[in-house]
């Protein structure tokens, strides 16, 4: 199934899409600095690109945690990037009026992985019409990722995606299995690996969450030759001067080199890539 956010189509074969931006927006220089360096990075590698950035992380590890900007001048950073980098905007939301009033702006929304059996906001989501990316929770089985996409497709909406982004492992730890890319992919909607959350330690940096970033790049590497069909990453110019994980983002020096590095692996799949996109209707 294709998924199509403004005009960036996810799934059906199609190029690997780049989705990425700061974890939570700082100020709106930060993110249209961002914007603009990660659209012209995926320009030159041939990436179609979605800017994410969160208006408010509400599953801060301390009540001293930055949360963000909230929904308002959030919004309204977003709809900046979106008119002035000229790409289309993802955000999380975490209540079914924040979907109402996100779907006003943004081009897609997101279920943040601890929400994602939440059935009243999976509902608001889907009723908003808008392509709904749902987040697998660390304590979630890929296999019941199906569940919950059922619940926004309930409402008659099947733009939807899933992404995986570790699963808890004993405490203060996350693993990614890679089987979980194409387990997912029997669904039929766009699969998604976040490379950054995927190497955080949750609750692991006295307060605050820690992370392992030398393992984004190997990460980001095997999902794109599983076959995945958009790599989700949070980049900042400085990470250890970031007001949210600070331990797991990618530096955005760092982009360009990984970029290249996947979009070549997702070339070299070639016909395999078309084998495993059609395969995923046989095993619906």
């Amino acid at each position: 199934m294709k998924v199509k956010v403004g005009d960036v189509t996810l799934g059906g074969g199609g190029p690997l899409v780049l989705i990425a931006g700061p974890c939570v927006l700082e100020s709106e220089e930060l993110a249209l600095r961002v914007g603009e360096e990660v659209r012209r990075a995926a320009e030159d590698v041939g990436m179609p690109y979605i800017f994410k950035s969160s208006y408010a992380k509400m599953n801060r590890t301390s009540i001293r945690s930055y949360i963000g900007p909230g929904l308002e001048e959030g919004l309204r950073i977003l709809e900046k990037v979106k008119s002035e980098v000229g790409v289309p905007v993802l955000t999380d939301v975490h209540s079914p009026p924040e979907a109402e009033a996100a779907a006003e702006v943004v081009d897609a929304v997101q279920i943040p992985a601890f929400l994602c059996r939440q059935t009243d906001l999976a509902l608001a989501c889907g009723r908003t019409g808008k392509p709904v990316n749902i987040k697998k929770g660390q304590f979630m089985a890929p296999e019941d990722m199906g569940p919950a996409a059922e619940k926004v497709a309930s409402t008659g909406n099947s733009r939807i995606m899933l992404t995986e982004r570790g699963t808890c492992f004993g405490y203060h730890n996350l693993v990614v299995d890679m089987r979980s890319l194409v387990i997912m992919g029997k669904f039929g909607y766009p699969v998604v690996f976040d490379a950054t959350h995927s190497v955080q330690l949750p609750g692991a940096g006295k307060g605050a969450s820690g992370g392992q970033p030398e393992f984004v790049a190997p990460l980001a590497r095997a999902a794109a030759a599983v076959g995945v069909d958009a790599i989700f990453l949070e980049t900042h110019p400085e990470p250890s001067e970031a007001l949210s994980d600070a331990a797991c983002m990618l530096p955005l020096r760092e982009l360009r080199g990984l970029l290249e590095e996947v979009v070549e692996i997702h070339l070299s799949l070639g016909k395999f890539s078309a084998r495993f996109t059609e395969r995923r209707g046989e095993w619906r």
